[in-house]
């Protein structure tokens, strides 16, 4: 980028506020709202309907011409040319599309932005503009709905923008064998946090930091925190803990132990889902894995890696994706993880812990850092989505022995058992403790957790959901 864009490009990686990922940023500075509805809809509810993909989609290598065009637009990522990256528009081949959602979620000049939003008009047909101040969401919702193919060297061509962005992601990228889908991995709006294990600061250009081995309190020590308040309790052997959500909201990962378990719990604030992964040799693990937040989103779920191999896993799963890990065939299992509110899980576990008010690590935690954030429906790219619930509606979910995922939308379980009714679906049933939702199999615990609708659907597409 020109000298002027390099300055606002790192000005505003300055100023992220390092509790979650932010809004994506447009050139004038809004907010990306949900890219399909109208002002007047509500965007958790409102139904979905995409314009329909362009015709004669490509397939195999890229024309010469087009993939001349491709190379000139990235031949100088950190000084790119208008008139290159408008050209796209011209291939005629609508994968590039893909390479122009990069660009725009990069573009914090408005010269290249331009250039970017009127190529993706050409080679898509539709008006960005007309749909969102931030062309970036609705067109890459739409390459998401349309499953747009990718062309051969894309991951390629992907890297050399976003190496730009951090180059501690080229790992990531290095791997020929990682099992990502990179069409669907974009920045978050941070920083890789790499510090090591143990750190306490923050990141030099804005991450979001991990908490390492956190230090707990007993539950009368616990009253700073409000009793309506959102914790996520954790029970692993005789040991019971309780995770804050403001902490969480600003950490987004802890390692810790836990009943002589070691763990990672990744809290991703965007699909408002909390995990606990066993990280040692008996979880699936290694025992060395240290879990950090790396930065990306994959379809508005947070990208985590370990830090010791630099392997990347999949969030939502807990498989390892990329690095010695993938390659291992790494997959962690999960432990239960109730959401309840501090007053709930306290009188229900009287000898719970509670992370310490301040971590451990002299830090103050406001009790909403995200302040509403999400409100108004998902704020980066999710592309189709499953209309049976609206998109943040709270689920509880399990995955069975045999890979078949089980959903329950939480407001209406928690209702019926309220009432004294049966809440079962495939042999699992929900019994109330503490004020959540633990699952159980023929009487034997299930590990489970409460995700945003929208994230559990997407990658869990064919789970059968329970309705009162």
């Amino acid at each position: 980028m020109p000298p002027a864009s390099t300055a606002v490009l790192l000005a505003l990686l300055a100023v992220v506020v390092a509790a979650c990922s932010p809004s994506p940023v447009s050139p004038t500075d809004t907010a990306s709202a949900d890219a399909t509805a109208g002002p007047d809809d509500d965007p958790t509810e409102a139904a979905v309907t995409f314009a329909p993909p362009p015709a004669d989609i490509p397939t195999g290598p890229l024309d010469e011409e087009v993939a001349l065009a491709v190379a000139r637009s990235i031949a100088s990522v950190g000084n790119p040319e208008p008139a290159a990256i408008r050209a796209l528009g011209d291939t005629g081949d609508p994968r590039v599309l893909w390479v122009l959602s990069d660009w725009l979620r990069i573009a914090f000049d408005v010269e290249i932005y331009d250039a970017a939003t009127d190529a993706a008009d050409e080679l898509s047909g539709l008006d960005l503009r007309a749909m969102d101040d931030f062309s970036w969401g609705p067109l890459t919702d739409h390459l998401i709905a349309w499953d747009l193919p990718a062309f051969d060297g894309y991951v390629d061509t992907k890297a050399a923008i976003y190496r730009f962005i951090e180059p501690g992601w080229a790992p990531f990228f290095e791997d020929a064998d990682a099992d990502i889908d990179w069409r669907l991995v974009s920045w978050g709006g941070v920083r890789i946090d790499d510090r090591p294990a143990g750190a306490t600061g923050p990141c030099p250009n804005g991450c979001i930091p991990a908490l390492d081995d956190p230090a707990l309190t007993p539950a009368s020590e616990g009253d700073w925190y409000p009793d309506d308040a959102i914790v996520f309790g954790v029970q692993i052997g005789d040991e019971v803990v309780a995770f804050p959500r403001n902490i969480m909201e600003v950490h987004e990962m802890v390692n810790a132990t836990i009943g002589g378990r070691r763990v990672a719990m990744p809290y991703c604030t965007l699909c408002g889902a909390a995990q606990v992964f066993f990280t040692d040799a008996d979880g699936g693990g290694t025992g060395e894995i240290v879990m950090r937040t790396s930065g990306l989103l994959h379809r508005s779920n947070k990208v985590m890696y370990d830090l010791t191999t630099q392997s990347v896993f999949d969030t939502f799963t807990g498989r390892a994706v990329s690095g010695p890990l993938h390659d291992a065939g790494t997959q962690l299992e999960q432990a239960t993880v109730v959401t309840t509110t501090w007053a709930e899980w306290r009188d229900a576990h009287p000898d719970t812990t509670i992370v310490a008010e301040d971590g451990g690590i002299g830090r103050s935690y406001d009790l909403d850092p995200l302040g509403g954030r999400d409100d108004d429906g998902p704020i980066f790219p999710i592309g189709d989505r499953d209309d049976r619930l609206g998109v943040h509606d709270q689920v509880l979910g399990v995955i069975l022995a045999d890979g078949t995922p089980v959903a329950f939308p939480a407001d209406e379980a928690l209702a019926a058992l309220d009432a004294g009714e049966e809440v079962s679906l495939a042999g699992v049933h929900l019994l109330p403790d503490a004020g959540g939702l633990p699952a159980t199999l023929a009487g034997e615990p299930l590990a489970s957790h409460q995700a945003g609708w929208f994230a559990w659907s997407q990658f869990h597409p064919d789970t059968l959901l329970w309705a009162p």
